[in-house]
Parts: C-alpha cells; sequence; structure tokens
C-alpha cells in the first residue's frame, strides 16, 4: 500500500509540472495582470504556418499574441505579472523574464513559417525584463553563478537538457538544481541516459521535479514513463508506470 502511495504522489507531482512546449503546454501557469487581466496559453495544432506554435494572448483577444514559443520553451510564474521562460539555446541555458503587463502585441505573420523551422526558441515584440544565459556544458558539480536581481525571488529550479557524449556509455543529458537566490547551479549529468540504454533522441527526458518527501528528484520521460533518481541525482533508482 505504501509503494503504491508513493507512486501515487509522485505521478500527482509530475502532473503538476511545466513540462516543454508544444507537448505539455496545457502544464503551462496562468498569468495575470495587476488589473485583473487573464493571460492565456494557446496551442496552434501541428499542421499550417503556425504548427506547433505555443503564444501567450489576453484571454479577451485569442487572436492577439504577446509572446511565441517553440519548441522546448517551459514558461514559469514569477511574483505579480512576471514571468520566465527557460529553454536551451545551443549549449548554453537561457532564462528570460518578462513583465506579461507590458508585453506588446504582434501579427501573427511575424512568426508564420520561419518560426517553426528557426534555432530561436521565444518571440517577443518586447525586449525581456531580464536575460540570462548560463554554460549547460558545465561538468558535474556545484558551479557559483550571478543570476539577475529579477530571478531571486525563486529558491530552486529543475532544468533537464541534453549533455555532450563521446562514447555510447557516457551520459546523454544532464540535470540543473538551479539556485537562484544563492547564485549556485548543481550540474548532475544522468548516468543511466546513455545510447547504450536508451534510442536518444526518439526517447527523451521531458521534466524534473523534487519529491517534498523524499527529496528525491522525479522525473518523466518520453517513451521512459516516470522515474526516481537516486539520491546523488545521477542514478536511476527506480521506474514506474505514469498511467
Amino acid at each position: 500500500m505504501a509503494e503504491d502511495e508513493n507512486i501515487q504522489r509522485r505521478r500527482s507531482l509530475l502532473q503538476q509540472t511545466v513540462g516543454p512546449a508544444p507537448w505539455y503546454w496545457e502544464t503551462f501557469p496562468a498569468l495575470h495582470g495587476a488589473a485583473g487581466q487573464t493571460f492565456v496559453w494557446n496551442f496552434h495544432g501541428s499542421e499550417g504556418a503556425l504548427a506547433y506554435l505555443v503564444s501567450l494572448t489576453l484571454s479577451t483577444e485569442p487572436d492577439v499574441p504577446r509572446l511565441a514559443l517553440n519548441t522546448y520553451g517551459r514558461p514559469f510564474a514569477l511574483e505579480g505579472s512576471r514571468f520566465g521562460v527557460w529553454c536551451p539555446q545551443g549549449k548554453y541555458i537561457r532564462i528570460a523574464v518578462f513583465d506579461a503587463e507590458k508585453l506588446k502585441p504582434f501579427d501573427f505573420q511575424n512568426v508564420a513559417g520561419w518560426f517553426k523551422q528557426s534555432t530561436e526558441r521565444i518571440y517577443s515584440a518586447t525586449e525581456p525584463v531580464a536575460d540570462f544565459e548560463f554554460d549547460g556544458m558545465l561538468p558535474q558539480g556545484t558551479h557559483s553563478i550571478e543570476f539577475p536581481a529579477e530571478l531571486h525571488e525563486v529558491k530552486e529550479m529543475h532544468l533537464v537538457s541534453s549533455y555532450p557524449a563521446k562514447a555510447k556509455e557516457d551520459p546523454h543529458a544532464a540535470v540543473y538544481v538551479v539556485y537562484p537566490h544563492a547564485g549556485l547551479v548543481e550540474v548532475l549529468p544522468q548516468r543511466w541516459f546513455t545510447a547504450t540504454n536508451f534510442d536518444i533522441g526518439y526517447q527523451w527526458i521531458s521534466r524534473i521535479t523534487r519529491d517534498p518527501e523524499t527529496h528525491r528528484l522525479v522525473g518523466e520521460g518520453v517513451r521512459i514513463g516516470g522515474f526516481e533518481l537516486t539520491e546523488d541525482g545521477t542514478g536511476l533508482a527506480e521506474r514506474f508506470e505514469l498511467a
């Protein structure tokens, strides 16, 4: 019974964890303005010039985009009307902060066609409040990194991205436990996620969070299912079904 409860708790945690655009767009956080405006995320389907695009609009203006996300962008809520988006950007991890109330509208024609094919992950007609990158190729361990003040309210974030592998036995992904208020990033190469054990690309790690009861990191992988990591955060302790 206790085992079933543990699995159910982890499933529930993962259901509440934001995953990457566009596949997990329904997990994106609701955003609100100081004057009571509601901003909503919209998925534009799998066909046409806006295929796989996720846009942010006012709930009252669904055809007037204020921000667009390409694949692998993940938004997170901050205080007030601010929010962040983190995404892989080449060998870096990018974190941009926006104020939803200050986002200028633009026309979908600005992103139709080219955006999906580009390496750009975020499109906005308004400059971010803060825009920051750190090296995603850092070696295993804890690193001191100075984060923008706009992110200092965040105590802990759990990011995941690809990691350079020279051999089939090398990790193809890393988890980054980010502590913006403390100026620290803990890099955890996933020793279990190798080309020997998985079909890299077809299978990939999509989202990570921390179980508040066990303090272990748990995650989900596309065509992998749910999993819990070992205490050091680099090994696979257990896999479980998400259904």
